[in-house]
Order: C-alpha cells, then sequence, then structure tokens
C-alpha cells in the first residue's frame, strides 16, 4: 500500500506538529507514508473565494504530485471535501466551457482516492483503538465539511472513546458552524468573531481541558478566541491526541 500524506497550507505554515503526528500515527499502525515534496495548496482558498480559472492550475498540480498512491491522507476535513466535493464541480464547468476532459480526469482519479484521517484509520485500516493515551477531559468540534460535505459522523467519536485516559465530553450545539469558514472569517469578520464566540462559550462550559477537531483551521480560529479570552481550555487537533501515548505522552 503506498500512501502519500498531503499536510495542506496550514498545518505546513501554522501547525507543523498536526503532520508529524499524523506520520507518527500512521507508521505506528503499520503503514508506510510517502510525503511528495511537490505539494502545495489544493486550491480551496481561491475557489471560495470565486477564482474558478486561477483554482485549475492547482488542480492539476494536485494530479500530478499525488498520482500512483494507493491513498492519499490529509489531517484536514476541509481540504478532503474540496478535493472530493469541489474538484468534480470545476471539471465540469471546465468542460462545459470547452477546455478539456483533463480535470475531469484527475477528479475521477484523486477523488476516492483521498482520506481525512479518521475515515482512513476507521474505513480503511479498520482500527479505533490507535493505543493512545491522554488522561484530559475532551470535547470534540466537528467541523462543517467533515460533518457536512464528509459525512464523517461518529468516526471521530469512536476514536476519541477508545483513548486510554481521555473523558469525552459532549459539547452544547457541537454541528454549529465556529464562524471560520476560511475567506468567509475575512470577509465578514464581525459576524465570524461572533459565531466563534458563541463557540468557545458552549466549549467552555463543558468543563473540558481541550478542545479538539479534525481541521486546523477551525481550530485557529476558536484558539484565537479561547487566546484573547484567557479561556481555561486549549484547542488541539485530534491527531495530537491520537498519537499520544503512555510511553510517548504528548504534552
Amino acid at each position: 500500500m503506498r500512501v502519500a500524506l498531503f499536510v495542506t497550507c496550514v498545518n505546513d505554515a501554522v501547525y507543523p506538529a498536526t503532520g508529524i503526528a499524523t506520520v507518527k500515527l500512521l507508521e505506528r499502525l503499520g503503514v508506510e507514508v510517502e510525503f511528495p515534496a511537490g505539494q502545495t495548496c489544493c486550491g480551496q482558498p481561491q475557489f471560495n473565494t470565486g477564482y474558478r480559472h486561477e483554482t485549475e492550475p492547482l488542480v492539476r498540480r494536485m494530479g500530478r504530485v499525488f498520482e500512483g498512491y494507493d491513498h492519499v491522507v490529509t489531517p484536514s476535513g476541509s481540504c478532503a471535501a474540496m478535493v472530493r466535493d469541489n474538484y468534480p464541480r470545476i471539471a465540469r464547468k471546465a468542460a462545459a466551457e470547452g477546455r478539456g476532459a483533463e480535470l475531469a480526469e484527475i477528479a475521477e482519479s484523486l477523488g476516492p482516492r483521498m482520506y481525512e484521517l479518521t475515515e482512513f484509520l476507521v474505513d480503511v485500516l479498520g482500527v479505533t483503538d490507535v493505543g493512545a493515551y491522554f488522561p484530559h477531559t475532551v470535547t470534540y468540534h466537528p467541523s462543517c465539511h467533515g460533518l457536512r460535505a464528509l459525512g464523517l459522523g461518529e468516526r471521530p467519536r469512536r476514536l476519541l472513546d477508545a483513548v486510554k485516559g481521555l473523558e469525552l465530553r459532549e459539547l452544547p450545539g457541537a454541528d454549529e458552524c465556529c464562524g471560520f469558514g476560511g475567506t468567509f472569517a475575512v470577509k465578514n469578520p464581525d459576524v465570524s468573531a461572533a459565531m466563534g464566540t458563541d463557540k468557545v462559550r458552549n466549549a467552555v462550559s463543558t468543563g473540558a481541558e481541550v478542545l479538539c477537531g479534525a481541521d486546523n483551521s477551525c481550530l485557529m480560529h476558536i484558539g484565537g478566541i479561547l487566546h484573547r479570552q484567557d479561556a481555561p481550555l486549549r484547542a488541539l487537533h485530534i491527531a495530537e491526541i491520537l498519537v499520544s501515548t503512555e510511553a510517548e505522552p504528548h504534552v
């Protein structure tokens, strides 16, 4: 099985520990992971802002970089959803405009091989107990793309439930958006901040020590509000919880 890591822009630039945790976790489970150095952005910021034609070169690059791998794993539901849901839409538009079928071929090839981390663990590797140890109280925020576009459902919770020492607490209004939404937060900062404040209020009400999720973009937004409020709660990617063990605890 040839597996490639698609680390994403946000993780590469701001949260490298998540990419490292993902690789360590997969290798602990017997997966050989490769990191194609030619990877860049999947094109989501451009596409969400309305620059569809400018997104197309990035789609082509993704197709070239990840060609030949059995699976591509990413610690980001948002970017996985971009590839699986939006690449086909981009391809159909390009074909309708008479620019050939190349993008459709990329979407058809890459989409079925692209997995968000938790669905790869549960659906492909068939594991929920990854041997993790994390003696903390945790509440889980299901980000919109993972919840609605990918349909991750209970996969992240099943993985968290199996973590030794972890107490999972219900997040009120869990299915409500945190307000980040990529470029939405830039174009609508007041609305975004208000939604994030509501999410933080609900998270703090659980009394948990850690708020975790599967998208660092959302956790960056929530974590920023937590920091400004000096709240007794920290945001952490689920990969960094799942990689923690008694022998090598995540600090």
